[in-house]
């Protein structure tokens, strides 16, 4: 492979996969009460249970982007290496990361004209990004050209789904993404939203389930009606915010409604995390559309 895959720590992938694929992440920021911490730094493991413990005894959290003078140094040693550098990056519908990683990439490829310098804006998150980078990766390992990776994400994209819920309707309060109103009656009617992420690459309330189990379920039935087919057939990631039973309770049921076999279960990064709070569950696979 003459060009190396560069993607950011949203894409919530395992560190082995990520270390088995050969891939380039860049850290994402994230401060609890005022002290820093990057998730996926390389030969480091990140506790990311010990995340949603801190976000669970109310310790605030704000998060950031990469930092842009350490991915351009990154690419720079790729690319002075004569590698083409591909970066699959998180939705621009909610970060300024692609944004500002395009304009950096820009000045690169004219400064190396003899390279490639590609960036694709996936419009996902968290695993549903990690689901493209590794469809991407595994391209790559079988020996296609960068370009035909570029090709089949930027048509492909679109169709991957992303399907949440989440635990505790404050955390979305905060971030904006429910009204007042609607936390405080949901919280008191137990409701659960189901969401997903959209064309635009944003994240959007869709439904309101009542209870835990029955959103649980919804995320099921939502893969049963969009799911390209066989669905049997496809590798499903799943991402939770520290809550390994529901997880469990729900590949369970993809497998038994469905007849997935191949579910690669990860936690949601601090990132997507400190957004949703403790309790997120989302399931991620290829649709007719999201």
């Amino acid at each position: 492979m003459d060009f190396e895959i560069i993607t950011d720590s949203c894409c919530n992938l395992p560190e082995d996969m990520i270390d088995d694929l050969g891939l380039h992440i860049l850290p994402m920021t994230f401060m609890v009460e005022g002290k820093q911490y990057q998730s996926y730094l390389k030969g480091q493991r990140t506790d990311l249970k010990q995340f949603y413990t801190m976000m669970r005894e109310g310790k605030v959290v704000t998060t950031s982007t990469p930092n842009m003078n350490e991915a351009e140094a990154l690419m720079r040693s790729l690319l002075d290496q004569g590698k083409d550098i591909i970066y699959i990056a998180f939705s621009s519908g909610l970060s300024s990361t692609y944004q500002s990683a395009s304009l950096m990439m820009s000045e690169l490829a004219n400064e190396y004209p003899d390279r490639k310098v590609v960036i694709v804006d996936t419009l996902a998150a968290a695993a549903g990004e990690g689901l493209l980078v590794w469809y991407a990766a595994r391209m790559a390992k079988e020996g296609a050209t960068l370009e035909a990776v570029q090709e089949w994400l930027e048509y492909n994209k679109l169709h991957m789904a992303h399907w949440f819920t989440v635990e505790d309707l404050m955390y979305l309060l905060r971030g904006g993404r429910v009204s007042k109103t609607s936390a405080w009656a949901g919280t008191i009617l137990n409701i659960k939203p189901v969401l997903h992420v959209d064309d635009e690459g944003h994240l959007i309330p869709l439904e309101k389930i009542r209870g835990r189990k029955k959103s649980l379920i919804a995320l099921v039935d939502h893969m049963e009606r969009t799911a390209i087919q066989p669905i049997a057939d496809q590798t499903v990631f799943l991402g939770h915010g520290d809550c390994p039973e529901d997880a469990e309770f729900l590949a369970n049921l993809i497998r038994e409604r469905l007849g997935v076999k191949d579910i690669i279960t990860t936690y949601i990064d601090p990132v997507i995390g400190a957004h949703a709070g403790p309790g997120i569950i989302a399931v991620f696979f290829l649709a007719s559309e999201r």
